[in-house]
């Protein structure tokens, strides 16, 4: 069977690869290895650890009605800052969220498929050469051909060779939200992105957590002040930070608790463990390296700017070419992709359309994090004059109002031309905030478009008009001219 396009993989870059050139008209055939679409962005990874996160973040509101609120009551203003509450929420009513959003969302995507008249096929993808795919499933072999090829299979995580994940006692993040209860303690190995989010999630949950990592950082690519922000906020809940540390030996004692020695010396007791060490890109059996396609580190695919591989018309998107790794930026690399298969001008004309090389990362730890633009660090590095504008949650109404007392938008805003270098959030709503610096950054606005604009009030968007009045105030500012005569008393009133 002929088509235009066969897409490996529908997971967020083969979703929008697929409906992008079924939209220019193009006959395309989708080949899924699981049993429903969405990939693991949708059964396993995304949604599922963020609809787990917002079910745990509501529990931990509890009666009381504010995060910070419950999270100061549980830690912070106990005489003994280690003393965990007794009754765990129930893991199984934790989960329930994570599975309708998994189910409405893979139909959502099935539907968008069938509307736009794109084939599905069930079964394992091999790629033969260059024009055609054999797919393999219960049924038999079948073999398909296209002018264009996208892998879009994902990534899986992958442990050190010395830790068998058994899906019981230790876990990857594929299945430690198959645990039937929230366990008492957990270790969770790797300070990056997925190990800091689930290890702040069991964490608000009541877990007593170890967290371990081999670098002297947690979140190493984010903003130092942010991160030691989110930091100190793990501490003072009683998680364990153990930095420049590595698992040197993980082993299950009776069955029932997993006992784990540190490169350190010392030795940690949980009833879980869960392993956050990194990906390897899902290229099993692919044929990749009977058509000639470059695999780099990791099972990654080298592919140029357009996503192509070394093989011209085949393409990869998504986790499996590596960084950024995000389902957003996995979105947006597919439907490029397609574009520049099909020679789809952009909406200003030009040929071929190109990924955006400023766009908005999020993290979702309790308090989440969203970035975009450079560091501060980076910031110094490259040599920018630059000042930082900050607004604390605590400063802005919504901040009281929500019990964020914690959160933090911070800007930096170069002295000449005022446009905005970077900004990172810490705090509620973070992943949302980050849009509006997104769109003032792409039409390269700056800092005074934040002073002279109306914001709804009471609401956390209004910390970017604080934080900008916090970053003029220091370009503007005169030097202070400084008095050297001694001061006199002021004289006193007459009767």
């Amino acid at each position: 069977m002929k088509y235009d396009l066969i897409v490996i993989g529908s997971g967020p870059a083969g979703q929008k690869a697929a409906l992008q050139s079924a939209k220019l008209g193009k006959r395309v055939l989708v080949v899924e290895d699981y049993t429903a679409v969405g990939g693991g962005s949708v059964h396993f990874g995304t949604l599922p650890s963020k609809s787990f996160r917002e079910s745990v973040y509501r529990w931990s509101l509890g009666s009381k009605g504010t995060l910070g609120q419950e999270v100061e009551s549980h830690f912070k203003f106990n005489k003994n800052p280690l003393k965990w509450k007794k009754t765990l929420p129930d893991m199984l009513r934790l989960i329930q969220r994570r599975d309708r959003v998994v189910s409405v969302e893979s139909q959502v995507i099935f539907d968008q498929f069938r509307r736009n008249q794109v084939s599905l096929c069930h079964g394992h993808a091999r790629i033969l050469n260059s024009n055609q795919v054999e797919v393999l499933n219960k049924k038999g072999n079948s073999t398909y051909e296209a002018d264009f090829i996208m892998i879009a299979t994902g990534s899986s995580p992958v442990a050190p060779a010395h830790i068998q994940v058994d899906s019981k006692r230790i876990h990857d993040c594929n299945t430690i939200l198959t645990l039937k209860e929230v366990p008492k303690k957990l270790i969770v190995l790797g300070a990056g992105i997925i190990g800091c989010e689930y290890a702040s999630m069991f964490s608000i949950a009541g877990s007593k957590v170890h967290l371990v990592d081999k670098r002297n950082e947690i979140l190493a690519n984010v903003d130092r002040e942010i991160a030691n922000h989110l930091l100190q906020r793990f501490q003072q809940q009683g998680m364990g930070i153990h930095l420049e540390n590595e698992a040197v030996e993980v082993s299950v004692k009776r069955g029932t608790q997993v006992e784990v020695v540190l490169s350190s010396g010392e030795k940690i007791k949980a009833d879980a463990l869960l392993i956050a060490l990194g990906r390897f890109g899902n290229i099993n059996d692919l044929g990749l390296e009977k058509v000639g396609i470059k695999v780099l580190d990791r099972g990654l695919i080298e592919v140029d700017e357009h996503f192509r591989t070394s093989v011209s018309n085949i393409y990869a998107i998504g986790d499996v070419i590596g960084f950024p790794a995000l389902a957003s930026t996995s979105m947006e690399q597919g439907r490029i992709a397609a574009c520049h298969a099909f020679r789809q001008n952009t909406s200003q004309g030009d040929l071929p359309p190109k990924m955006p090389t400023n766009y908005p990362m999020g993290i979702y730890t309790i308090p989440e994090i969203s970035t975009i633009g450079i560091t501060e660090e980076q910031a110094r590095k490259q040599g920018f004059p630059f000042v930082i504008g900050r607004a604390p949650y605590r400063e802005v109404a919504r901040g009281q109002i929500v019990g964020d007392r914690w959160g933090l938008l911070k800007i930096l805003v170069h002295k000449q031309s005022l446009k905005l270098l970077g900004v990172h959030i810490v705090g509620d709503s973070a992943a949302d905030l980050i849009h509006i610096a997104q769109t003032v950054m792409h039409f390269e606005g700056n800092v005074h478009y934040f002073i002279e604009n109306v914001f709804n009030y009471p609401t956390l968007a209004e910390a970017y008009k604080t934080a900008a009045f916090s970053a003029i105030n220091q370009i503007q500012a005169k030097p202070i001219e400084v008095i050297h005569e001694p001061l006199k008393p002021a004289a006193r009133p007459s009767k």
